[in-house]
């Protein structure tokens, strides 16, 4: 009897202390799940702004990008999913510019009294766009504010501050992200800066105008295919200019973006004799680079042609 009532006993201890560590264990659960949903969720416009995000936020943020890869910016329109997803969100990123001509829109419907916005290019000088056309369509500035080294560093400065608005508690880890990508962008600038400088040829020509900013940053010039917003083919007066300028300035590259038509800059490469290489626009990831890597390719590249 007291044998069994000692098993009877010691059962009721070991069933006690697997209770005790299930609790805890799904305790502890619960507690990853807590501290998952409390990160700040961020939406952003596209994926520049989102590595913008990520070098600053990098795991104490979730981040939504409303543009998916592979879809031209300009021609987007949100969808109800895309105002659900900002209903809930803490941060919405927006490059600013004219980019996103639909960001008041969903800003409104979404019905969010706490979202914080951020006009990513605020303290920007912009550049003006001279096509009348464009000007019409789109509106009066250049919105490819992120080509810029040193327009990445105000528009991460600004994403910077409205997570530490929205998440004050992680502000230090925030700060320092933000201070070590701001010295990567300031050390790749120096870098090139110092390339540029060093050469006579500063053009080169580009599928569509997207690099003006770039091109403020080191003193060099672009001409392109294709006007800032890549819409449609060039006439072929226009061509026959592009043909002559590539002569005149001895273009030995045509670089090409992902989102937009070869068939025009491999026809002028091949009436000039010049090779088509890729470049980055940053608006959708491409070949699995960070905005540094992609940056550093594109300067590179440049640099190398106007040898």
């Amino acid at each position: 009897m007291f044998k069994k009532n000692k098993l009877f006993i010691l059962a009721a201890i070991v069933s006690s202390i697997m209770f005790i560590f299930s609790g805890c264990n799904s305790s502890s659960g619960t507690t990853t799940d807590n501290k998952s949903k409390s990160k700040p969720k961020v939406v952003v416009s596209f994926n520049a702004m989102r590595e913008f995000a990520s070098a600053i936020g990098k795991d104490k943020i979730d981040i939504t990008t409303i543009i998916p890869n592979g879809t031209e910016p300009h021609d987007f329109e949100p969808t109800a999913k895309d105002l659900k997803t900002l209903s809930s969100a803490d941060v919405f990123v927006y490059s600013g510019l004219g980019m996103e001509s639909w960001k008041d829109k969903v800003i409104n419907s979404a019905n969010n009294k706490n979202l914080i916005a951020v006009d990513a290019s605020k303290g920007i000088t912009p550049i003006k766009n001279t096509d009348a056309d464009e000007i019409k369509e789109h509106g009066q500035y250049d919105p490819h504010a992120w080509i810029s080294l040193k327009n990445a560093e105000i528009q991460s400065k600004n994403i910077k501050d409205a997570l530490v608005k929205a998440d004050p508690s992680n502000k230090e880890f925030y700060e320092k992200n933000y201070k070590s990508f701001s010295k990567q962008l300031d050390d790749l600038y120096n870098e090139y800066n110092t390339k540029f400088s060093a050469v006579t040829n500063k053009s080169f020509v580009t599928g569509h105008a997207a690099f003006a900013y770039l091109c403020r940053d080191f003193g060099l010039k672009q001409n392109s295919v294709e006007g800032v917003f890549a819409e449609g083919e060039p006439s072929p007066q226009k061509l026959a200019e592009l043909v002559n300028y590539c002569k005149e300035n001895n273009i030995k590259t045509i670089f090409v973006e992902d989102m937009v038509s070869p068939k025009v800059s491999n026809t002028l490469a091949k009436e000039v004799g010049a090779k088509v290489e890729k470049i980055y626009t940053i608006e959708s990831k491409e070949d699995n680079k960070n905005y540094i890597q992609s940056m550093k390719s594109n300067l590179e590249m440049i640099y190398n042609s106007l040898k």
